[in-house]
């Protein structure tokens, strides 16, 4: 399809669809959610993040620890390119995530890159079936961090899975332990 070509409903829904589940994914890294994580893999997707190379799956099992020795995380994606090919899509995000050290490290870690994505759709469901992780640079800086002013004292503050704000109130509609 020629850049700026107009989609139909059905390429809006599968982009859509996509981007629910890239989200999903940033969530699940940033709340150490097992659980968010596996949701973006089909069950035999395969990753390729540098320190780990293989099942998509057995990564997000070992991400919550390893992200939760971080005090925070934020994963925000941006130029999100989806190129449809039948069932399958290549998708592209630029990534840039932000890595709070652990108290005492008196630094904050930014990466920045891109997802480099093999999407594929099954009985209407868009799943990751490939990441490939592309590092463009990385910048440590020493910690800002000031979060006891009073513009901030009053504020929720994030957490990991289930202490994050958002578990709480889905906890309290839901009235279930998530």
């Amino acid at each position: 399809m020629p850049t700026g070509t107009v989609p139909d409903m059905e390429e809006i829904a599968d982009r859509m669809a996509i981007e629910q589940v890239l989200n999903i994914h940033c969530r699940g890294v940033d709340r150490a959610s097992e659980v968010d994580l596996k949701s973006a893999y089909w069950p035999e997707a395969e990753v390729a993040y540098g320190s780990f190379n293989g099942s998509a799956h057995s990564f997000c099992e070992m991400l919550p620890k390893g992200i939760a020795r971080y005090r925070s995380t934020h994963h925000q994606l941006a130029n999100i390119i989806v190129e449809r090919l039948g069932a399958d899509a290549v998708v592209e995000s630029y990534v840039t995530a932000y890595h709070h050290q652990p108290e005492g490290a008196a630094t904050e870690m930014t990466y920045f890159g891109r997802y480099v994505d093999h999407f594929q759709k099954r009985d209407d469901v868009w799943k990751i079936l490939f990441r490939d992780v592309v590092m463009d640079w990385n910048q440590n800086l020493t910690d800002s961090a000031d979060l006891s002013g009073p513009t901030f004292s009053g504020l929720a503050k994030s957490g990991r899975k289930p202490d994050d704000p958002l578990y709480i109130l889905k906890n309290k509609i839901l009235g279930e332990q998530l």
